[in-house]
């Protein structure tokens, strides 16, 4: 069968038509004839010799796999079921502005206004048809506008309950964290979502909008999501979602019949603790500082074993023995429990953090010369001990640091003042211990001390889930750019409903022995061109598409089709 192919040199595309055949049962190039450039096949079809007037390549691949999962899901019927278009309401429904919306943020996340012209470079009609000059920012606004906090709340709830009726049971263990982003929004603008808080990229000095987020330990698949204000603490956000957060947990079937919860230690007080404790068949792990726990970060290392890691195995191979992370089991009372306690080291994390620390001593040394020479000038204002101290405890709050690890005096000699600073080395000593320490504390007493660790480590997958959102192609919750809270509220979803489409899309992919990301595999797919061509100056045109790279075959029969003579057709 004949088909276009394209080629990329030196950043320009050159066109081939290529007729394929099976020898020997593999597939191979039989016939290559050489078009050029699109306008070397412009020239020669205005020149009255034959094949293409006309040739358009548009973007097809990504947003092929896009709306494959779309029609598994369904989000559009889902929003229009809830919200359905007014009686002379034209144009695309406010499901569909969602659904274009979802789209663009799982291939090439761009602004509202650019939405309809990132379209038009794109196959888009001939996979789901819209009317592109429809899809502006103002009418975003307008269908958003319709949009309430209980809508937003109630799709949601419907969508994750679509995404559970396709998961199959698992292990019934959960992990749950939150994050934040910063926002543009002018101080003056009302907002109940947007506050100043501490923003974990720096940037306290913007408002921003909280997310927090569980995702299924098993497939990776957000399962439930909330956003609040960027002002309040991850504490007392858990204490007040608590009770949905467990319900969602609840919907989804567990092999075992019980259920986990995993989360840090900035979410562990007693009232949602107690909360969890109040639910049958419900259990949690999570983290506590080793500042409070100071009795379990001094147990001596030669007591802790390793730990049965996949990245223990990993160093094993590697001869690194002496690297690997190593734990200790124990037992305590917290909340008001017995609770199962367990200590890990991870030699890696105490160099990092030993480097770090060494070298915030030496900023805070600098510092106490520079004030010791102060000092010395004898400058009235710089012999006042409450002034020293005050400047010297902003520099241990702007490193991270406490400000016990020096000593500071001002002594007269000669009846003049004298800055004496020394270091404290029994606290430095207390504060290096720690180092590299982590304490896990859950109720499941019958757990073993691998499968402890590896649950609380596997809490980095919503930390995954959260570095996506932040990626500045796909998915994107930030820039945002939005102005009201209702416009923010639909921004988040409709982020939330792309990261876990394309989290659908890894893993069906993994599923199918492609060990390839969702990144990656948009990526690829994104370079897969449908090309329209036209052979007489007034016909329709026909279209192909281009010749798929391996890996594009690959995900392409990932998901049951495959491509015969540029058309792409189910597999048998």
């Amino acid at each position: 069968m004949a088909h276009i192919h394209k080629k990329m040199k030196n950043g320009r595309p050159c066109y081939y038509v290529r007729e394929m055949a099976r020898v020997d049962g593999k597939p191979k190039v039989v016939n290559q004839v050489y078009l050029g450039s699109p306008e070397r096949i412009l020239q020669i079809a205005t020149g009255g010799r034959g094949g293409p007037i006309r040739i358009c390549a548009q973007e097809f691949g990504a947003l092929w796999l896009a709306n494959l999962i779309e029609h598994d899901i369904g989000i559009v019927s889902i929003i229009d079921d809830m919200l359905p278009r007014k009686r002379i309401e034209k144009g695309p429904s406010i499901g569909e502005f969602f659904l274009y919306s979802v789209f663009n943020h799982m291939i090439d996340s761009c602004s509202k206004r650019s939405l309809g012209d990132w379209y038009r470079g794109t196959a888009v009609q001939s996979i789901r048809p819209v009317d592109l000059e429809a899809l502006t920012s103002q009418r975003f606004w307008e269908k958003w506008d319709r949009v309430k906090k209980k809508d937003i709340e109630d799709i949601a709830s419907r969508f994750f309950d679509k995404i559970i009726g396709l998961t199959a049971p698992g292990s019934g263990c959960f992990l749950f964290d939150t994050t934040n982003y910063y926002t543009f929004m002018a101080s003056d603008t009302d907002s109940e979502l947007a506050k100043r808080g501490k923003n974990k990229e720096g940037r306290d000095w913007l408002r921003q909008v909280g997310v927090a987020l569980l995702v299924c330990r098993d497939h990776q698949m957000p399962l439930f999501y909330k956003e609040y204000e960027g002002n309040r603490h991850d504490s007392k956000l858990f204490n007040r979602i608590i009770e949905q957060v467990l319900s969602a947990m609840e919907k989804v079937p567990s092999k075992s019949g019980e259920l986990t919860i995993v989360f840090d230690k900035g979410m562990n007080s007693e009232e949602n603790i107690s909360a969890i404790d109040a639910r049958k068949n419900i259990h949690f792990i999570t983290t506590y500082s080793t500042y409070f726990a100071e009795d379990f970060a001094r147990i001596k290392l030669s007591e802790f074993s390793p730990v049965d890691t996949v990245k223990n195995q990993e160093l094993v191979d590697l001869d690194r023995e002496d690297d690997r992370i190593v734990a200790y089991r124990t037992a305590g009372e917290f909340w008001g429990k017995e609770r199962r306690v367990v200590v890990t080291y991870n030699p890696l994390t105490a160099a990092k953090q030993r480097y770090a620390f060494d070298k915030k001593l030496l900023e805070i040394q600098e510092v106490l010369f520079y004030l010791r020479s102060k000092v010395q000038s004898q400058d009235p204002k710089w012999v006042n001990q409450g002034r020293i101290e005050k400047h010297y405890a902003e520099v241990c709050e702007r490193v991270h640091l406490p400000k016990d690890l020096y000593e500071l005096s001002i002594e007269q000699e000669n009846r003049k003042s004298k800055l004496l600073f020394r270091k404290s080395h029994y606290r430095i000593g207390k504060y290096i211990e720690r180092f590299g320490k982590n304490i896990i504390v859950t109720d499941h007493m019958d757990w073993t001390t691998d499968e402890i660790v590896k649950a609380s480590l596997d809490r980095y997958m919503v930390e995954k889930a959260f570095r996506q959102t932040k990626d500045d192609d796909l998915v994107s919750i930030l820039p945002l750019r939005h102005w009201t809270d209702g416009k923010i509220r639909c921004h988040i979803l409709t982020c939330v409903v792309a990261l876990t489409y394309v989290r659908i899309i890894e893993s069906r992919l993994n599923r199918a022995g492609l060990k390839v990301s969702a990144a990656t595999a948009i990526k690829q797919m994104q370079s897969l061109h449908s090309c329209l061509y036209w052979t007489t100056r007034k016909g329709n045109p026909a279209r192909l598409i281009e010749e798929p790279t391996e890996i594009q075959t690959k995900i392409i029969r990932a998901f049951g089709y495959k491509l015969e003579g540029g058309v792409l057709q189910k597999s048998n």
